[in-house]
Parts: C-alpha cells; sequence; structure tokens
C-alpha cells in the first residue's frame, strides 16, 4: 500500500507541475512583458488564460502536502523541519501572488495597478524557484531521516537545489508560453501568437541548456539520483528530451498543433523520472518509501479519498478547464471600467 500512496503523491507532483507551473509562468512573461504601454496587449491574453483557472492550480499543491503528511508523516516532518525557509517563502508568495492578481484588477488608479502587478509577477518567479530548491534539497540527500531537522541553509543553498530552482522557473515559463500560444491562437490574435510563439521557442532553448548543464551538477552533488537517472529511469529521460525536441520544432515551424502535448509529456517525463530515478526512497538514501509509510490503515483511507477524488471532484476540474478553453468565462478583470485616475 505505501507504493500505490507513493504513486498517488508523484502523481499530485506531477499534475502540479504542469498546470501550477504554467500558471507560475504566466507571471514570469507578466514580469518581462515591458512597461504599462507595451506590456498591456500580451498582460490582457495572460489575464484572459490564467484568469478562471489560476486559484484551482494550486489544490495540487494542498492534495500533495496532505498525501506527504497523511501517508509518510517522518518524512513530511524532516522536510518541513529542514527546508522550513524556503517553504514559508513559498507560501508566502502564494498568498502575495494572489493578492497582487486580484488586486491589480480592482483598484483605479494606474500606480497602484503597477504596484499589484508587479508583486504578482516577482511572486510568480520567487515561489517556484522555492519549490524547486525544495525538490533539489530532497534529491540531494540533505533531508534526513527520524523527523529531525537537517542544515536550514545548505539544505536548500547547494548547487541541486539552485539547479531545482532555476529549472522550475524556466520549465513553468516554457510551459505558459507554449500554451498561451494555443490561447492567443484560439481568441484569434495573430500578433499575440507570434509574440507567445518566439519566447516559446526561447524558454525551450534556456530550459534545454539548463538541464544539459544539470546533468553536471547532478554528477558532482546528487550521486544517487544521478545513477538513478542514468539507469532506471533512462527511458524517461529519452522521452522528455524527444519531447521537448518535438515541442521546439512544432514551434519552430509555427505549427501549434501538438506543440503543447509534446511541452506537457516533456515536463512530466523527467518529472516522472525524478520519481523513479530516486526508488525506492522517499528521502534518498536515507529513508525508505516502506519505513517512512504509516500504518495501512491510514493509508488506505487516503487511497480511498482519492478514489472519491476521482470520482466526484477531478470531473469538475476537466469541466472546469473544458469551459475555459472554450472562452465560456469572462477576462479577468473585464468589467469594462476605465482608469479613472492616472498618476503618470
Amino acid at each position: 500500500m505505501s507504493t500505490v500512496a507513493a504513486v498517488i503523491l508523484f502523481i499530485g507532483v506531477t499534475a502540479y507541475t504542469i498546470f501550477g507551473g504554467a500558471d507560475f509562468g504566466a507571471g514570469f512573461w507578466d514580469l518581462v512583458a515591458g512597461g504599462t504601454d507595451r506590456g498591456d496587449h500580451p498582460r490582457r491574453v495572460i489575464d484572459h488564460s490564467i484568469g478562471p483557472v489560476w486559484e484551482a492550480n494550486h489544490v495540487w499543491l494542498i492534495f500533495c502536502f496532505v498525501v506527504l503528511w497523511t501517508c509518510f508523516p517522518d518524512a513530511y516532518a524532516s522536510i518541513t523541519l529542514t527546508l522550513f525557509v524556503p517553504l514559508a517563502i513559498a507560501a508566502l508568495g502564494i498568498v502575495l501572488r494572489g493578492s497582487g492578481f486580484a488586486f491589480r484588477h480592482a483598484v483605479l488608479r494606474t500606480s497602484e495597478r503597477r504596484a499589484f502587478g508587479a508583486l504578482f509577477a516577482t511572486s510568480s518567479v520567487l515561489v517556484p524557484y522555492c519549490l524547486g530548491a525544495v525538490a533539489g534539497g530532497i534529491a540531494s540527500g540533505r533531508v534526513p531521516a527520524g523527523g529531525e531537522a537537517g542544515d536550514p541553509l545548505d539544505g536548500w543553498v547547494n548547487p541541486t537545489s539552485t539547479l531545482g530552482g532555476v529549472m522550475a522557473v524556466t520549465v513553468g515559463a516554457f510551459l505558459a508560453a507554449t500554451y498561451l500560444v494555443w490561447d492567443a491562437r484560439r481568441i484569434d490574435d495573430a500578433p499575440m501568437v507570434e509574440y507567445f510563439r518566439r519566447r516559446a521557442v526561447g524558454a525551450a532553448v534556456v530550459a534545454g541548456v539548463v538541464a544539459f548543464a544539470g546533468i553536471f551538477v547532478l554528477r558532482a552533488d546528487a550521486e544517487y539520483l544521478f545513477h538513478g537517472l542514468t539507469s532506471r529511469a533512462l527511458p524517461l529521460v529519452i522521452l522528455s528530451a524527444l519531447c521537448g525536441l518535438t515541442a521546439l520544432v512544432l514551434l519552430f515551424r509555427a505549427v501549434h498543433r501538438g506543440a503543447r502535448l509534446a511541452a506537457v509529456g516533456a515536463v512530466a517525463s523527467i518529472v516522472v523520472g525524478w520519481g523513479v530515478a530516486q526508488w525506492e526512497y522517499i528521502l534518498p538514501q536515507t529513508l525508505t518509501v516502506d519505513e517512512a509509510a504509516a500504518p495501512s490503515g491510514t493509508i488506505g483511507a487516503v487511497i480511498v479519498a482519492t478514489v472519491l477524488a476521482v470520482l466526484f471532484i477531478f470531473p469538475a476540474f476537466g469541466l472546469l478547464y473544458r469551459l475555459d478553453q472554450k472562452g465560456v468565462f469572462p477576462e479577468a478583470g473585464a468589467d469594462g471600467t476605465e482608469d479613472l485616475e492616472d498618476d503618470d
């Protein structure tokens, strides 16, 4: 049963990476869109794309924490005690990000909109970096077993954590730009299709370079993970590379159909590959999945709850995303009000 719980946990991690990562990536493109006039058009497309779903995407993060806490309490204790700094920064960033996104559509002054927009955008970079750093600290074996605290600084300020943070930001930007190409095409906005296509190509190249450099980082700093990725998880690494290359080629040739699916495949494969590479450890070389598992009755209850969620909650998510893709929901903040006061 512990294996089933671990699979459920990694399904949640993968889903959050795909949906939440793209959500954060949209904030990255908001950050670099330019000034008020230059960045207005792409920011409107971003708002139109993420407005109906940005809050729902964080349900996956809550799901992951609940499963980890309930099914693997010792691992949860060690992770939160060792990595409380980046986790606290990420939690605060998620709150500030949501506040910035909501309030920038509610305030009337241009200066206030800029301030809240900057809060939304900068938090969209800070949060995925911290979560990636947490993943790097776990993967590199810096979290001890037994519910004990490791080094609170070295746990997330190290080469593998830096790699994880940078990868989280670049992968999110790649996913978001690829999704935004599709969304801009869906609303017949040809200039924005080209705008985000170019950025998706650039992000794909940067993500590929970071991933290649990561080979040398992991070899030097996370040997167990490196050996797992180059042995039992190698097929998934190859699949990720092929999907990423396919997405890049399709985007470069402006063949938009299929690019989004290839991008998702590239990201999902490498996240699942991480789980396969460090199996059978939940904390590499210190705590196995079986050793960390809660009593079978507890895990059984979580499995039953997950099945019920698949039957009753996941279809609601599917309907939400489907209605969003059909353009049923209005653009976030599209209430027809104009700026009543401009501080410029």
